[in-house]
């Protein structure tokens, strides 16, 4: 037992963690572990591969971004901001190495190779650019000579234009929504609000007649006999093939068929073998970590720390929720996985990053570290800072 008058590192970090929350994501590693032993053997089997080749490699990945996600938890919200500018630089060099050297798969450039590994620069550039957007509409509000507006708009074209260029919608419009919540919570006027409501549809509008991919998705969701729609109609039938409470593990029969059974459509095995209740057990732990989520931001008065907790949980949820609302063919496909449980390095370990920094924003702060943001913050305004104040 860690006793509260120890002034160990680890001993600190233990009692200013919310446990609560770090329970919840490290359940959900553990439980995507679990949920690929029941999905992925079918897939690899039917691709020549061992049969437990994606739970190995499942179960590979779950200690280095447990480590990752328990060694940011340690920083503080500068060390925080200052990492996110490291792997925002990083994985835009990356997205753009993507669009000559990327990896082709299906169509879109997503990936890139490195010694046989392979990696997907958005899952990294994602929630490094939502805590750089937070930053700079904070300090936008703070600071009458920082243009924080209008560098987050610049940050988000330049992550925008490489997305559209792989293509990849899907990331593109999760990316969009979350920056424009934070944009609202930043004090957005109403009028912005349409506008920019507007911009979104145009684009929408602009990507289903120019992107024919996407064009396919949406006319195949719209109206199922104008394509192949065997994923999603699989996926449906393994819902309603579990009922409440499963077929029992390892008892599917159309979780056999399913080709992306392991990644984007494990939501639907899931439902299969253990049932639709159990399904809303994982939607309510997803649902806990996002209140759990928001709650420290309506309590927290530092401004950039409010909107960079907000923003990662608003990305994690909603990128939850749209891979279950296409599971659930209530959406067009977006081929995006569900956290922590979809197969993948590297939406594992980029989202050990974000919760990680999420993680180390929700940690209990010392009274004299919010007296002296709050000393920082009128000093701002009043356009000089105190002796001795860090940047």
């Amino acid at each position: 037992m860690i006793s509260r008058a120890e002034r160990t590192l680890f001993g600190e970090w233990w009692w200013t963690i919310d446990r609560a929350l770090l329970f919840a994501v490290s359940g959900l590693m553990v439980l995507g572990v679990v949920l690929s032993l029941a999905a992925s053997p079918p897939v690899a089997e039917r691709i020549g591969l061992d049969l437990f080749h994606f739970v190995n490699r499942q179960a590979l990945f779950l200690a280095p971004a447990f480590l990752i996600m328990i060694g940011i938890s340690f920083l503080s919200p500068r060390q925080v901001r200052r990492l996110a500018w490291i792997v925002f630089a990083g994985g835009m060099v990356l997205l753009a190495v993507t669009l000559v050297h990327g990896t082709e798969i299906k169509g879109a450039r997503r990936w890139v190779s490195f010694a046989g590994i392979v990696v997907q620069p958005s899952e990294f550039v994602k929630p490094a650019f939502i805590v750089l957007a937070a930053w700079l509409f904070a300090e936008g509000s703070e600071r009458r000579d920082m243009p924080g507006h209008i560098l987050s708009t610049v940050l988000l074209g330049s992550v925008v234009g490489l997305l559209i260029l792989q293509p990849d919608l899907g990331q593109t419009v999760l990316t969009t929504a979350v920056w424009g919540v934070l944009f609202f919570l930043a004090g957005l006027p109403w009028i912005w609000v349409v506008g920019l409501g507007g911009a979104g549809a145009f684009g929408l509008i602009t990507a289903y007649q120019v992107l024919p991919h996407v064009a396919r998705r949406i006319d195949r969701f719209l109206d199922p006999e104008t394509g192949d729609n065997f994923q999603i109609e699989k996926a449906t039938e393994a819902f309603a093939s579990g009922g409440w409470f499963g077929k029992g593990p390892g008892e599917g029969t159309v979780k056999r068929i399913i080709p992306d059974g392991h990644t984007d459509f494990i939501f639907s095995v899931t439902a299969e073998e253990f049932g639709v209740l159990f399904c809303m057990v994982i939607v309510s732990i997803y649902a806990f970590i996002v209140l759990r989520g928001l709650y420290h931001a309506r309590n927290t008065q530092d401004g950039f720390t409010r909107l960079a907790i907000a923003g990662l949980v608003m990305l994690f949820g909603l990128q939850s929720a749209i891979n279950m609302a296409v599971n659930l063919h209530m959406i067009p496909a977006k081929g995006m996985t569900l956290p922590f449980v979809s197969y993948g390095g590297s939406s594992m370990f980029a989202l050990a990053l974000g919760m990680g920094m999420l993680l180390a924003l929700t940690r209990k702060r010392p009274r004299a570290d919010a007296l002296a943001a709050e000393i920082r913050r009128h000093a701002r305004k009043s356009g000089h800072a105190p002796a001795g104040a860090p940047a």
